[in-house]
Formats: structure tokens, sequence, C-alpha cells
């Protein structure tokens, strides 16, 4: 396959002139569209415009790289854009694009396509053949262009691999989350900035195809430096004991020069197999703060508990419904109340498949984050200390205080295990850190985490009991309104946190006015675009019904596109709106045992035709608000 096969003369635009780089977007995906290439242009939209928010894809001296990998790319696709003028893209360099090539690539297990893009990427590096591209005078010529500069360049795997069978002494791996473009264009500067200096480098690259032209054990055992170029996770382990440099896979491209000057110093750290966590490469360099790094750790443990909570959860909320639908709870004495749910044998059997998942929960919260804190051997003291808090009277706070003690008791360990001789130290993970680790873990838990979380676990749960009347309505207007402040942010996240943990605790009122105060925004929003057209522009009111379908699935992310570009009126609306559907949801005493799931949980719903006028009700006022607050566009 050529690059030519992929872009089509009608998605080529050689004059174009956008005025911002949202405009700029819009205009490429439009001219992806014309191709036949995309079933469905708003899925394609929201996957390039989220990769967008990731990182720039600006990648500077005027070229940008957009691209999209979902379900509504039919075919592998190019679009392509000279701007003669330049355009504002927030690229790495600050420069103007004036270059733009658009990726479209589809959800395959055929991943040809992926080594020409990847060969496009590595290809647009080349001053000379950019320069060509920008002053072609027709489609015909910039095809041609590009055609002939294809026949001349080799495959990639020929190209990155070391020539002359001579052994690198500097290696490196690029990786990038999306693993299309900027994976291999890391690879182009490194190799580039190497040959500049002089010396030979060997690069693996990690993309969408798999990881190509793999460091082998003795590559890594002769090297003097190796550079990490990635924002996606990487395999670290095996470079325990090098000097290792860890960056961005930007750096890779805009500042090759100073990667291999470093590498040739050896000015870089030695790596420490287990200090470091393969995850944090996806948002290393995002935010270094310390607030940053819990969070995300926090979130490595919430992420891998949530399918726990969902599975079980669901389940159980079935066994549930279906005893409720078999027996009449009236006609049962006290002992069989108690056992509601296991009554009938279909009942009993989801509700204790569903137990089963619902009690690994804390283990995996605490595990995960003590495993993003301290590596691998994070994970068994994580999971001892959540599964003491979950047989204990800590809960979910104490799942979360022991899984940030398990990581920090390994960093200990790590340090004392340093000191020993090289004889004793490769026994360290394998015997110090789990006996020493796990009873350090338990003592913690046992005399610290306990008595201290378990004291304020419990009276949390027994205030959130205690709660009626305005105080119960108060907290739901507060928890559902924080799902909208910042829409998957960290507000978003505790108010969501807070609803899972109130399951584990058995208040199950919480997570209901969690979730419908997610639901909210994006449902508004789309009744929004069809009522008030003139508040929103032509791109806003196409995507806007699409809208309805994320908000009842409880994917409040559709909504931040619209309040991204007008904040100061969408956002308060939504605010008001959500927060008046989660307090009416205690009003009404709905309950949810599900986690997530939008409308499609709402059969165990406690409640639910309530809970369905109390969504409706809150989108009602975020719409009237957006109609009311937004100004009209010209």
């Amino acid at each position: 396959m050529r690059i030519t096969d992929l872009l089509d003369k009608r998605s080529v635009m050689l004059y174009a002139a956008p005025s911002d780089k949202k405009q700029t977007l819009e205009q490429a995906i439009s001219l992806m569209v014309q191709s036949g290439k995309i079933a469905d242009e708003e899925a394609y939209r929201q996957q390039v415009f989220a990769r967008e928010e990731e990182s720039t894809t600006g990648i500077g001296e005027g070229i940008a790289i957009p691209h999209g990998k979902c379900d509504a790319v039919t075919r592998p696709g190019l679009a392509a854009m000279v701007i003669p003028g330049g355009v504002d893209f927030d690229s790495l360099d600050g420069e103007p694009v004036t270059l733009l090539f658009l990726i479209a690539a589809p959800n395959t297990k055929d991943n040809v396509h992926l080594d020409v893009l990847s060969k496009l990427s590595m290809m647009l590096m080349d001053e000379e053949f950019t320069a060509k591209l920008r002053s072609a005078k027709s489609v015909d010529e910039f095809m041609q262009i590009v055609d002939a500069a294809d026949s001349e360049r080799v495959s990639i795997d020929e190209q990155l691999q070391t020539k002359d069978g001579a052994a690198s002494k500097i290696l490196a791996v690029t990786s990038c989350p999306t693993g299309i473009a900027h994976t291999y264009m890391a690879a182009e500067g490194l190799e580039k900035a190497a040959a500049k200096a002089g010396c030979r480098i060997k690069i693996e690259t990690r993309g969408s195809g798999g990881a190509k032209n793999v460091l082998t054990d003795q590559e890594i055992a002769d090297a003097d430096c190796i550079i990490v170029a990635a924002d996606a996770k990487v395999p670290m382990e095996r470079f325990d004991g090098k000097h290792v440099i860890e960056c961005q896979v930007s750096d890779g491209i805009s500042k090759a020069d100073e990667l291999i000057d470093r590498a040739l110093k050896q000015d870089a750290p030695i790596y420490k197999s287990g200090t470091h966590t393969e995850s944090s490469k996806a948002t290393q360099g995002k935010s270094g703060s310390m607030a940053h790094k819990i969070y995300m750790q926090l979130m490595n443990g919430v992420s891998h508990m949530l399918p726990f909570v969902v599975g079980g959860g669901i389940l159980i909320a079935l066994a549930f419904l279906i005893d409720g639908q078999c027996v009449d709870i009236n006609l049962l004495s006290e002992a069989e109340r108690a056992n509601f749910g296991t009554i009938t044998p279909v009942a009993a059997f989801l509700k204790g498949i569903g137990g089963v998942s619902f009690g690994l929960m804390l283990p995996v919260l605490a595990g995960f984050i003590a495993e993003a804190i301290a590596d691998r051997p994070g994970l068994a003291l994580g999971f001892v200390g959540g599964m003491i808090a979950a047989n204990g009277k800590s809960g979910f706070l104490g799942a979360l205080a022991a899984g940030f003690f398990a990581g920090y008791i390994i960093l200990l360990l790590k340090k004392v295990c340093d000191k020993l001789p090289e004889s004793l130290e490769k026994l360290a993970p394998v015997l110090f850190y789990p006996v020493f680790g796990i009873l350090l873990m338990g003592g913690a838990m046992n005399f610290v985490i306990e008595p201290v979380m378990g004291a304020i676990n419990t009276a949390l749960n027994s205030g959130l009991a205690s709660m009626s009347g305005s105080s119960k309505i108060l907290l739901g207007f507060i928890l559902g309104g924080m799902m909208s402040v910042d829409m998957g942010g960290p507000f978003n996240k505790a108010a969501y946190v807070f609803g899972t943990a109130s399951i584990a605790a058995g208040n199950y009122d919480i997570m209901a006015a969690v979730m419908i105060g997610g639901m909210v925004p994006p449902c508004a929003i789309a009744l929004a675009t069809l009522l008030f057209k003139d508040k929103f522009t032509k791109e806003e009111r196409q995507s806007g019904p699409v809208n309805f379908i994320m908000g009842l699935a409880f994917i409040t992310e559709g909504a931040i596109p619209y309040a991204a570009s007008d904040p100061l009126h969408v956002l308060p609306a939504c605010i008001i709106g959500a927060g008046i559907s989660g307090a009416l949801s205690e009003v009404f005493q709905c309950t949810l045992m599900a986690p997530h799931g939008g409308i499609f949980v709402f059969p165990v719903v406690g409640n639910a035709m309530m809970y369905l006028v109390a969504l409706v009700i809150g989108t009602i006022v975020s719409t009237a608000l957006l109609g009311l607050l937004k100004k009209k566009v010209a």
C-alpha cells in the first residue's frame, strides 16, 4: 500500500485560510468526509477533538498531524491542507501551522495502513519534502510530490534498524497514546539528531501495530544510555541499572538534539526497576505537582476498581429486582426480609456472584493505588491492606489510606534494601518486600488506619444514614452540581468517587444523585441546540443531538466542547440544572446500586419513574437557562 492510496484528491485543499485551530480541524474533517471513508461524521469529529485535548498535534516547523481512530472510520484515509497564511494551532514551538495532514484510522485488526501512515509521519520531518508540498500549484502536483517521495523512501523497519551490524550505544523507545504519527516522528527526529552527532542509535517504536524494532537484552546491556520518549505505557523493568532519559514523545520531535547530547554525556539518572510506574508515562510532563501525582495514583485505583463495582452492583440489583417481582415482601417474616435478594434460586445465584465481585472492590482499589506509587511490589501490600479494610470498620476510606501506605512502605523498603550487598539485594523483590512489607502493612492497618479511618467512616455513614429532609436534599444538590463543574475533571471525579464509596457503605441514594447530575448537562445541551438555534454555531447545532445519547448513557464529557467555548454562560446553566436533578432524586428517595450505565440501568433504580421525572426537570431547567444566558451567535 502507498500513501497516495490513502490520500484522495477530494481531500486535498491547497489554499486554505481558516481563522483558528477549531475551524482548521473542522475544515480538515469535512475534507476527510468528502473522501467517503467516514460513516459517522460526528463520532469521528469527537475523536479528533478528544485527541487534540490530550496534547497538541502541532509538532512544530509549521506542521500539524491531527488524527482520529474509531469505529466511525470505514477505511483508512488522509486529508491534507496547505495554509499559506498560517494559523495558530498551539504548536509545540509556537509557530503557525502551514501544512496539515489529518489521519483517519479504523478500529480493525488489519493494520497494514499503519506502516503507511507512520512512513508519512517520518517523511514530514524532511524539510525539503514539506517545502515542495507547500509550493505545489495543483492537487495533481501535490499528489505527485507525495508519490515520488514515497518511492524513494525505504520502509520504516529498514530505516530504523541499525545498519552494518554495528552495535548501538544509544537506544531509544518512542510511543504515543494513539501510536500513529508522533511515535514515528519522534523516532525520525532522534535518528536525525544521532546522525548529526555522528553516533548510531537503535529505536524501538511502540505504535498501534505493536512494538517494532524491539530492543534486545544484549543491546540494552551494552547501551550507554536509553531515551524513553513516550506518553503511553512502556515496559521499563528491562532498563534496570542503565542511564535512562524519560521525557514526553513531543520532546523526541522538538528537542531531539538536546536528548542525544544528554545521552552521549550520560546525563541521566540510573533507572531502578520498581521506582517508577510504567503508566506514569501517559501523564509525565503535564503536571509535576504533588497534588496531581496523588490524583493520578488515586484514579489508577478507581479505574481498576470500577469493573468490580459495576458488574457486582448490577448483578446484586438484578437479584433484588427478581425477588421483588416474584415475592410479596409484605408477606415475608423478619428473617426472610433480611435475606431479601436471595429468596428465589436465580436471585440467590446473582447475588452470590455480585457479592464476590463487591468483595474484591476495596482490595483492588488499594492494590492499584499502591501499584501506581511503587510499581508491582506494591500490589501485594495494597491487596492485604484493602482486604483488612473491607473486613474491618474503615471500609472505603481505610482502603484509600491502605493503598497510599502500601506504596510508600515499598518505597521505604527499597531505600533500605539499596544499601544491602548485591547478592542480597536481588532477594528483595521476592522475599524482603513481601515479608516485611505485609508485616508493616498489617501493623499500620491494625494500629493506625483502622482505628482512625474506622471512626471517621462510621461517623460519616451514620451521618449520611441520619440525614433527612433539607440536609439530604442539599447534599443531592451539591453532588449533582459537582458533576457539572468540570465534566470529568477533579470535582466531577470527587463526587463520583464519593458515590461509589457510598454504594460500598449501603447508601444507594447518593449514587443516584451523582449519576443523574452527570446526565443533565449533555441532555440539556442537546435540547438547547434544537430550541435555541440562534445561540449556537452551525457545527454546534449539527453535533448537538448526539448529546442526547451521551447524556442518557451517563457520559457527561459530551458537553465539554460547548462549555469550553462559552464557560461563563454554559457552566452555570448546567450546574444549576444538574444540582436540581440531584436534589429531586433525594426528594423522591431514588436509589442506585450500579455506579454507571445511565438509562440502561434504570430497571434497577429504586423509584425509577420519579428518577426519570427528576432527570427531565433538571434538563428543562438547564435548557431554559442556556436559552436565557447564552448570547446570539453572529
